[in-house]
């Protein structure tokens, strides 16, 4: 298992060109929503730059995988949740898998709404009701375990949709909840390689009523020679430990009110030495790495009063991006504060999925399937509005040259394949 880890970990280390054609984690290559791709396309319809579409049975959150010609999907389908491996070449579905009975739908939210992460050789997936399962690309299942059965039901009000954070080797998982339970709230290391529990920590919290709720997903930090889990929900962003799970520090202030409905869903976001942690709109929170402890006071860069709530922000080191739920952009100086532009309102709708930059633009789909792309930079200037006309609620993954693009009715190739 050792060897294992060590060779995935090289892998990861040493190919860089590899990794900029794959979008392995709900977040991209780089974890943050940043792509390196070119030829990226800026005009579509659902019937013009369409490489291929593939019909979906349901809805979800959950953002396509996709590693060389394999895009893996987390699926409700007939009251069942499964795994699909679809042929990047013509959208063809390779193999489904069956992860777990027993789908429920909680406002937006399914129990397909958690992206699958993969290293290119496994691919791994959790669903709402807490299956996680191993596969490899042949579709083989690895290994499987049931969270909620050895560690308790989870008490979330709107369901569980957290995805895993894939990092040398082992699988970083949070449970932040406490609406429908007095559990407490707690972080797992899972070995990728057989499943087992590396180790199991609780999180406390003195966030009360639906406070507690975190929907978000681990962020990985790594500054100097010291490597973090960042983890944000129960009002507090804290810092944790990969090899023990022992918390380094925390940050209060995601919740100054004390409000009892301040459940989070945009997940943290790291660049370099800066932690940026979304609350409820307001405030996001800007930090600086390397502290210990209490660091709310020492380490708090800035706050900003009008982030997102479910969209999580983007930003390519100079410049951060924020897009609430309304469509309404701010740019700001990512390591200031300060506004650069804002409020600039996109189309009127609502925006669920996350936006993503790539090529000197940024790209973000609302709900009714419509895809705005505006240029990255002190000035704002919308680029172009692409309609598929579809409810959406997934983020979208570039891959060479290509936009994946899910729907409740169907997954969207965009634009012709680039070779590298």
């Amino acid at each position: 298992m050792r060897t294992a880890a060590v060779i995935t970990s090289l892998v990861l280390l040493t190919s860089a060109p590899v990794l900029a054609q794959n979008w392995p984690h709900w977040r991209g290559p780089t974890m943050d929503g940043v792509s390196a791709e070119t030829g990226v396309p800026t005009r579509w319809s659902k019937t013009t730059n369409i490489a291929w579409s593939l019909h979906m049975p349901d809805r979800s959150g959950a953002t396509p995988i996709v590693w060389g010609d394999h895009v893996f999907l987390n699926v409700a389908e007939g009251g069942s949740l499964h795994l699909w491996d679809v042929n990047r070449l013509d959208g063809t579905v390779r193999w489904k898998r069956h992860l777990a009975g027993g789908d429920q739908v909680q406002r937006k939210a399914n129990n397909a709404s958690s992206s699958p992460v993969t290293d290119g050789r496994t691919v791994w997936v959790v669903t709402g009701n807490g299956i996680l399962k191993a596969f490899d690309f042949t579709g083989r299942e690895l290994w499987m375990r049931d969270i909620q059965k050895d560690y308790g039901r989870f008490g979330i009000q709107f369901g569980y949709g957290s995805s895993p954070l894939l990092y040398e080797g082992a699988l970083y998982l949070q449970v932040l909840h406490g609406f429908f339970t007095d559990d407490p709230s707690y972080v797992l290391k899972i070995n990728g390689a057989d499943g087992k529990t590396v180790w199991r920590v609780e999180r406390p919290t003195r966030a009360r009523n639906e406070s507690p709720d975190s929907y978000t997903t681990p962020a990985l930090l790594k500054y100097g020679t010291s490597t973090e889990i960042v983890v944000t929900g129960g009002d507090v962003v804290t810092g944790h430990d990969p090899a023990t799970g022992r918390e380094l520090w925390r940050a209060d202030g995601l919740n100054p009110g004390n409000d009892g409905n301040y459940r989070i869903v945009a997940s943290p976001i790291v660049h370099g030495d800066m932690i940026y942690a979304p609350s409820r709109e307001r405030p996001l929170l800007a930090l600086k790495a390397g502290g210990r402890g209490d660091i709310t006071r020492t380490h708090v860069l800035w706050r900003f009063m009008n982030g997102p709530d479910v969209p999580t922000p983007v930003t390519d080191g100079t410049y951060f991006y924020s897009i609430n739920d309304r469509g309404i952009v701010y740019c700001l100086d990512a390591k200031t504060g300060h506004v650069v532009y804002g409020p600039v309102r996109l189309r009127s709708s609502t925006y669920s999925a996350s936006p993503v930059l790539a090529e000197g633009r940024i790209y973000i789909t609302d709900e009714d399937g419509v895809t705005s792309i505006f240029r990255a930079g002190r000035t704002f200037e919308l680029v172009a509005e692409n309609s598929l006309g579809e409810y959406t609620l997934s983020s979208p993954a570039i891959v060479a040259g290509q936009i994946f693009i899910r729907t409740d009715n169907a997954l969207y190739a965009i634009g012709p394949r680039v070779s590298r």
